[in-house]
């Protein structure tokens, strides 16, 4: 007969063996299979992983530069890859800014018209608002499987896009789905060509998350949708010249240096109608200002003004 030492002692051996089994069985999910999509710029490129699980993702992205930056998604029709966008896409574009530059409309009108049929077919599935340099933004985003254009195109101090310096980047979605669950919000943001920019919440100071609705999309007379962008403003800043910088077909539009007098915290690019995104942002007293990046903003009522005590 085993004494009571001898069966203590199986016991533990076999408790043991199927702990290391179960740790076997169940590695630690990484960062990118949880949805944490890190991503920095200190320059003019992306440091970020080149494949993604698709679903739900966090874009955290710190903006290490000396230039405001912002990330869009762009998902891409099938059979077009990045070497498309270079050859095909991008010289209309710097044709028609170069032109624009040069106070050449009907040029750059006419350079416009060269952009490539599959462009339309491009599907903008978010990503961030624009980011002041130094800052770090969270913005959460549901990506379909494909392959997609990471791209930045605010434009330098000579006007020439930052995608046609590096800050374009090709990413592949993959079937896998990430572990991540959309986050709780704390305000709820609509936006829509109709109505405009609309909080249906009250707000406070602190930690908030947006649930961005978009409620419908159009395309605008500078080519894309209506998007969301949080900045915070100081008594040195004129609303008017943010509006006017927000719009990319003005000369000085998108162009370093930004209006003086603001800060870009981040928010929601494009998203097709009745699609849902979210960022976040640490608000402290001040006043605030939600605009999109479409022509004479505040005329379509796409900029929304609020202050935090």
């Amino acid at each position: 007969m085993k004494n009571p030492i001898t069966i203590c002692l199986l016991l533990f051996t076999l408790l043991s063996c199927k702990t290391k089994e179960k740790e076997i069985t169940t590695p630690e999910k990484s960062p990118l299979e949880l949805g944490q999509v890190n991503v920095s710029t200190k320059s003019m490129e992306f440091f970020v992983s080149d494949t993604l699980y698709s679903g739900w993702n966090t874009f955290i992205y710190n903006n290490e530069s000396q230039e405001v930056h912002f990330i869009m998604m762009d998902l891409y029709p099938e059979g077009i890859t990045i070497e498309n966008t270079k050859t095909e896409l991008l010289p209309p574009f710097d044709d028609g800014m170069r032109y624009i530059m040069e106070n050449q409309m009907d040029s750059a009108m006419t350079a416009f018209g060269k952009i490539p049929e599959w462009y339309q077919k491009v599907k903008f599935l978010g990503g961030t608002g624009l980011v002041s340099p130094k800052y770090t933004v969270k913005s959460t985003v549901y990506l379909e499987p494909g392959r997609y254009m990471m791209e930045c195109y605010v434009k330098m101090f000579n006007g020439a896009w930052h995608t046609s310096h590096g800050m374009l980047k090709e990413i592949i979605v993959k079937d896998e789905a990430s572990q991540l669950t959309p986050p709780s919000a704390t305000a709820n943001i609509d936006i829509s060509s109709i109505n405009g920019i609309l909080i249906k919440d009250s707000l406070s100071s602190g930690r908030q998350v947006f649930q961005t609705n978009f409620i419908d999309q159009k395309v605008y007379e500078n080519f894309v949708g209506h998007d969301v962008n949080l900045v915070k403003y100081d008594a040195t800043a004129s609303l008017d010249s943010l509006v006017l910088w927000m719009n990319w077909m003005n000369p000085r539009g998108l162009r370093t240096p930004a209006p003086i007098g603001f800060t870009f915290l981040g928010g929601m690019n494009n998203l097709p109608a009745e699609s849902k995104g979210f960022f976040e942002a640490d608000l402290t007293p001040g006043n605030y200002i939600l605009i999109s990046e479409v022509p004479a903003a505040d005329e379509k009522r796409l900029l929304y003004k609020f202050s935090i005590d």
